[in-house]
């Protein structure tokens, strides 16, 4: 079973505030700092420093030569990593003194993945073989679409939420792993009972993962509810800890633990990446859990 993150690759530019800024406000930022990210980037990384081996797909513009060294570096495979013209994806990140986040995305190079290249990145797995995929680049639709047309198991994070996800074969997909809020975007409740009734009717073939933040999280998989407690830890900077529960996630698939046992260890993996700065550099190591 190969695993395959196709996905953004970004540069995140965080600026550390007191609060949100407000509508018609201009206000002075007390640090910034720059790191790589991207959910493509932050959950392959996190695939991999659970264990695993990954590949990774996506463009990157003329300056992301880093991106692409820190993909490497970090022990994920990045040989489907392809250059453009042009300007990698970026992230402005607000990260205020509750070190709570709220994230402004430019897609960059991420919103030129063509069917083409699609195709050919497609083209080098088979049957049984793990595509996890978020929703920052272009072309997700078609992506899904081939991916089921060779008989992958799709692992869905629907973030960022917006139209894009109208067009695509949500049928397809085997495991839904999604927050609160997103969870609301399709079900239009934000209680995780009503979340987990909505995917059932609509989609009684798949696994939802609802992760709760602080509450936690919740698995929805063969008719059953599985609930596992948040690790208490003390929060830096939630940037990257969904990223961290994903690729976690992913690895537990892999290696066919139970439910409880995969969440589990997702938990104290998030917990472990809030405590730190950064995305990509706040994931853990398996060894560190």
């Amino acid at each position: 079973m190969k695993i395959l993150v196709f996905g953004s690759l970004n540069y995140d530019y965080t600026y550390r505030v007191e609060h949100f800024v407000k509508p018609g406000e201009t206000t002075a930022s007390l640090e910034l700092m720059t790191f790589c990210g991207g959910k493509g980037l932050n959950q392959a990384i996190a695939v991999c420093r659970a264990g695993e081996t990954v590949y990774l797909a996506g463009i990157v513009g003329e300056d992301g030569e880093l991106l692409i060294k820190t993909a490497i570096e970090n022990g994920v495979r990045a040989e489907y990593v392809k250059k453009k013209k042009g300007k990698s994806g970026h992230a402005i990140i607000q990260l205020d003194a509750a070190a709570e986040n709220a994230i402004l995305i430019h897609g960059g190079t991420n919103q030129e993945i063509t069917e083409e290249y699609a195709d050919a990145v497609l083209s080098m797995f088979t049957e049984g073989d793990l595509l996890l995929l978020q929703n920052e680049i272009s072309c997700l639709p078609h992506i899904i679409a081939k991916a089921a047309e060779i008989g992958m198991k799709i692992i869905l994070n629907p973030s960022p939420c917006n139209d894009m996800l109208l067009d695509c074969n949500l049928h397809a997909v085997s495991v839904f792993i999604l927050n609160r809020g997103e969870g609301e975007y399709f079900s239009g409740t934000s209680d995780p009972q009503g979340i987990f009734s909505y995917f059932q009717r609509e989609y009684p073939n798949a696994s939802i993962v609802l992760t709760l933040g602080a509450h936690g999280s919740m698995c929805l998989k063969d008719g059953k509810i599985i609930a596992i407690p948040a690790v208490t830890t003390d929060v830096l900077d939630t940037t990257g800890a969904g990223d961290t529960f994903t690729g976690y996630y992913v690895s537990g698939i892999c290696r066919g633990l139970s439910t409880e046992a995969a969440l589990s260890r997702c938990s104290k993996a998030a917990a472990i990446a809030v405590g730190r700065m950064g995305a990509t550099s706040s994931i853990p190591y398996e060894s560190e859990l």
